[in-house]
């Protein structure tokens, strides 16, 4: 069973809802769709409701089972903009702001979730990562025991016998651009959680860089080789390594011969990238050139299960995302 097919199967055991602010879209409605029909996880639409049931007639969309939420009409509007302005009005936001924003569908289904009266949210097919990511930290915040929102696409490629049967994690591949060696050391520990979490294997982190062991010597690489040092006291019990060229991290051959007595021994199923730079090249690479499905980029670190898309996604990379998110949403 592929690794998405799994995932759906285990968010079919406890059904989650899920909310899709973007129902001007036409791959957003299909995706609710397919979902819904699927049968992994209920989902809610936020938009104008009488132009998403035009929409889906001229497309042949089946939204029957789909709840749509026109924020216009919505009881919860007032409600809603009174606790966005109680939230953030230390920061500066005034009352006709926050009623202003809640208009929004995506502060409108930030604050459902702020609710409890839906467990997850997909955004990002028509936005950009701030737009997706603000209201989510405005409004919902980290995690505890959090430092670091960070970003991470779980690649899947195929007949590939490296990683866990050809599935990966790559991170932070969608939000950081130069972590620091503490951030870089944060990211590394919540990459591997969230492999465990997804995959269900042992994650087997590689700290990458363009050296290995020491080959060549810079800040770039001085910065890989402290945060790997951080990640071990932080997280002694994980298996890490840095810091470590790609083909020494995934390859066990080449491992032997560049990085002799790794803990990982060439194994390596969560890549951590030293920047974005090196991060969105490397799953955009994999995903192109190796064919693999990219789902992400997914988020961790925030208080309830956000998740943002890439705006060339397809309906159904918008599907594995919702069943990823509701999967999140379970634990």
């Amino acid at each position: 069973m592929s690794f998405i097919e799994n995932i759906k199967q285990r968010a079919k055991q406890d059904i989650k809802t899920i909310i899709l602010p973007e129902a001007e879209d036409k791959r957003v409605l299909e995706a609710a769709s397919k979902v819904v029909a699927q049968g992994f996880a209920k989902v809610i639409l936020i938009g104008d409701k009488e132009q998403i049931e035009k929409d889906s007639k001229e497309n042949n969309i089946d939204l029957s089972e789909v709840e749509i939420i026109d924020i216009k009409s919505s009881s919860k509007k007032q409600e809603y903009a009174q606790k966005l302005f109680e939230l953030r009005q230390a920061k500066g936001m005034t009352q006709e702001e926050a009623s202003k924003l809640i208009e929004e569908p995506i502060y409108f289904g930030m604050m459902m979730l702020k609710n409890g009266e839906a467990d997850g949210l997909v955004s990002g097919a028509a936005h950009s990562t701030s737009n997706t990511l603000r209201p989510a930290l405005q409004i919902l915040k980290t995690a505890p025991n959090t430092k670091l929102v960070s970003a991470f696409f779980v690649m899947c490629v195929p007949n590939c016998e490296y990683g866990e049967h050809g599935t990966f994690i790559y991170g932070d591949s969608g939000l950081n651009q130069n972590p620091n060696a503490d951030e870089l050391s944060e990211i590394a520990i919540s990459s591997a959680k969230s492999f465990k979490s997804l995959v269900e294997a042992e994650p087997k982190v590689a700290m990458l860089s363009y050296s290995t062991y020491g080959s060549a010597k810079s800040e770039l690489t001085e910065k890989v080789i402290e945060a790997t040092k951080l990640v071990k006291e932080k997280a002694p019990d994980l298996l890490v390594d840095g810091e470590l060229q790609v083909d020494a991290a995934i390859i066990p051959e080449v491992s032997k011969s560049k990085a002799p007595g790794s803990p990982i021994e060439g194994n390596a199923n969560v890549l951590i990238f030293p920047d974005l730079n090196a991060g969105n090249i490397g799953y955009k690479l994999t995903q192109r050139l190796a064919k693999a499905e990219a789902y992400g980029p997914l988020c961790q670190g925030i208080a309830k299960p956000v998740n943002d898309l890439s705006r060339g996604c397809s309906s159904d990379d918008i599907v594995g995302v919702v069943a990823i998110t509701a999967v999140q949403a379970q634990s």
